[in-house]
């Protein structure tokens, strides 16, 4: 029996569940199988939860602070408790595997418990007496409607990077998730509710490129915060700001990972194994170019496929996998397209990843041959100017470069246009102090391979992996959700207020 998903606005599933004239197509990834449908917006939709969000941010902009944070740790509480459920429909429709979704989903919470420090995050100053009788303060306050698009990679955490800050501070926001794993987006939204946000505060819309234009131009939404490729991503900043919008647009990435010739290569290995294949390399912090400076280069590739050949493969739901499909078919049949080309290029194949032996079956013993498989892979020797250097794969490849000194690594990594996350691996303090200093890129990994910021900094790229100035959650985050207002004051008479010996409460 498939299921069938619509949009979530003011509150509820929007009433016509069915009638939609345009639907996608939801995967279980594991089996290859279609599980359901969601149900493509139009303009009419996307106006309908913009209107609902505008409404409903007439009232919860006045919200008090304190009911604001106490909605907030309502919701942080009941995403605890049901964390598990959320990870199993992340699972179910992403692919991954069940401990990866609830990583994803963790992550995603610390952005939630840092939303509930709104109270000192958006504190103004104070001035007395900046001039004779003036006092000078100021206050940061609301945006209005904002619009959240998300990937399909992280359908949880990464929606989780902006709302929980945007509603705490006062916004009103429509999300529009991924349609290849759209049904976590409608689980958050229950939560909410559930949470005691007031309807209309939260809303999903769910669809392709039309609900996605339309949120650009719409003239109620304020500001719009994306993840994605870099070519949508410099396609909804420029669309947006031409609409006046405020926008923060992370693109992709093409991370590297330098290992120096004092590093640990055991630590190396594991990893580049864990930050190349996790989440079968659908991340965009996925480490997917690995640069080894001579002459450790040759015991490094063979301990890393060494590992690579202990990789179990299978379904996401099952205990004992290590990595799992890919989330659609089409998806599958492009990264593999890309390991013909790196064979086609010159690069070594070190691993063929659709040689690796796939667990199929599920937990319930049922065959699952005819998911989108597609196991580790491994080139070596591999040149700039080759498609598996130069693009974003996002799938389980992971190339090896070789180079002969720091300095010459160094070059390579600034040379690319991505500038996203990297990561240096050595047992040299100066050497790590040089490269976090030296490097252009946003996120640095000192013997860390997925540097993702804790959620008080904030998460963002250099050069095509961010567009705009603002980065994700963390003080740029606040800094992005609201606007600055100075208020200069003179009050020519005291007044007195009543006598009341009650304890003084907040309301």
């Amino acid at each position: 029996m498939t299921k069938h998903l619509t949009h979530w606005i003011g509150g509820a599933p929007v009433a016509t569940a069915g009638s939609a004239p345009r639907r996608g197509d939801i995967f279980d990834p594991a089996t290859g199988q279609v599980a359901g449908h969601v149900d493509f917006a139009g303009i009419a939709e996307v106006d309908q939860a913009v209107a609902a969000a505008a409404s409903a941010f007439a009232e919860w902009r006045h919200a008090s602070v304190a009911k604001r944070t106490t909605v907030l740790f309502n919701f942080r509480e009941l995403l605890n408790a049901r964390k598990d459920e959320l990870a199993a429909i992340i699972v179910s429709e992403h692919g991954k595997v069940h401990s990866d979704a609830l990583g994803e989903i963790a992550r995603g919470q610390e952005v939630v418990e840092y939303a509930c420090g709104i109270p000192q995050l958006i504190k103004g100053g104070f001035t007395e007496q900046a001039s004779t009788g003036i006092d000078v303060y100021s206050i940061r306050q609301p945006l209005g409607p904002v619009a959240v698009i998300s990937p399909f990679n992280f359908p949880a955490m990464v929606p989780m990077w902006f709302f929980p800050i945007a509603i705490a501070a006062g916004n009103t926001v429509v999300l529009k998730p991924s349609e290849k794993d759209p049904s976590a987006a409608n689980f958050i939204a229950e939560l909410w509710k559930e949470a005691g946000l007031p309807d209309g505060v939260f809303n999903v819309v769910h669809g392709d490129k039309v609900a996605v234009d339309r949120l650009l131009e719409h003239p109620d939404v304020k500001s719009v915060s994306f993840v994605g490729s870099t070519p949508i991503a410099r396609y909804v900043y420029e669309t947006g700001t031409r609409y006046g919008k405020r926008v923060q647009a992370l693109g992709g990435a093409k991370n590297h990972m330098l290992v120096l010739p004092d590093a640990d290569l055991d630590l190396s290995a594991d990893a580049a194994i864990n930050a190349g294949f996790g989440a079968a390399g659908e991340r965009c912090m996925a480490v997917s170019v690995l640069v080894a400076v001579d002459p450790i280069g040759d015991e490094l590739v063979e301990k890393i496929k060494q590992r690579m050949a202990t990789l179990k493969v299978g379904p996401g739901c099952n205990g004992d996998s290590d990595m799992g499909p890919l989330v659609t078919g089409q998806h599958r049949d492009k990264v593999t397209s890309y390991v013909e080309s790196g064979v086609a290029d010159g690069a070594e194949l070190a691993v063929d990843g659709r040689k690796h032996p796939i667990a199929a079956e599920d937990a319930n013993g049922a065959p699952t041959a005819d998911g989108f498989w597609l196991g580790p892979t491994l080139f070596d020797h591999v040149k700039p100017g080759m498609s598996v250097y130069n693009d974003e794969i996002f799938g389980p490849v992971l190339s090896v470069v070789r180079v002969a000194s720091y300095d010459e690594g160094l070059e390579l990594i600034n040379a690319n246009p991505y500038g996203n996350g990297t990561a240096i691996f050595t047992n040299d303090g100066g050497a790590a102090r040089r490269f976090q200093h030296e490097v252009e890129v946003g996120m640095v990994g000192i013997n860390v391979p997925i540097p993702v910021p804790v959620a008080y900094y904030s998460f963002g790229g250099w050069k095509a992996s961010l567009f705009g100035d603002s980065h994700a959650y963390g003080p740029d985050g606040v800094q992005f959700f609201t606007r600055g207002k100075a208020v200069t004051q003179r009050w020519l008479d005291p007044s007195h207020g009543g006598i009341n010996l009650g304890f003084p409460t907040n309301s």
